[in-house]
């Protein structure tokens, strides 16, 4: 191998060092804004946790973080959820949901992660996670929070935002 096939070794090595810490720092801010290990039980430190959590179940006290983060009314938040309000407000600080609610809840923490570090001001994001958008169908993107396919299609508006591509 000459010297070029050499360097493209280590940048390619060097990428995939970056894109790890990237990933760790996004799970260690989705675990922050969840409450943390306190809260949590358990620290995020692979997307392999966050399947993890998910069977095991977000408790009521990591919505209420979330929520908090956002400065949302837990009402607000439930929208999101396939779970009503009425239903969380029953459920003790302790108390876990079930799977389907817990991955909405970890995909919505994730949204605000990667929307908070991309605009680096978690208001200007906010701001942004209320006006409507054309690649979005001049949809909020906080309204397509309620699916998993609606988070998707946010976090790829993020990532082009990033970028610097306009859709």
């Amino acid at each position: 191998m000459g010297l070029t096939g050499a360097l493209t070794c280590v940048n390619i090595l060097m990428t995939n060092v970056m894109d790890l810490e990237e990933i760790r720092m996004q799970l260690s801010n989705i675990e922050r804004i969840l409450g943390g290990e306190k809260v949590l039980h358990k620290r995020i430190q692979k997307r392999q946790d966050l399947i993890a959590l998910s069977d095991h179940g977000v408790t009521k006290g990591a919505l209420l973080n979330l929520a908090k983060y956002l400065s949302f009314p837990v009402d607000q938040i439930a929208e999101l959820l396939p779970i009503s309000g009425r239903t969380v407000h029953r459920y003790s600080r302790g108390q876990h949901f079930n799977r389907a609610v817990s991955e909405q809840i970890l995909q919505i923490a994730e949204v605000v992660a990667r929307g908070v570090e991309v605009f680096e001001d978690k208001e200007h994001f906010l701001t942004w996670m209320r006006q409507p958008s054309v690649a979005l169908g001049n949809k909020t993107p906080l309204s397509l929070l309620s699916s998993r396919f609606g988070t998707q299609m946010v976090l790829d508006e993020i990532g082009r935002i990033e970028h610097g591509v306009l859709s």
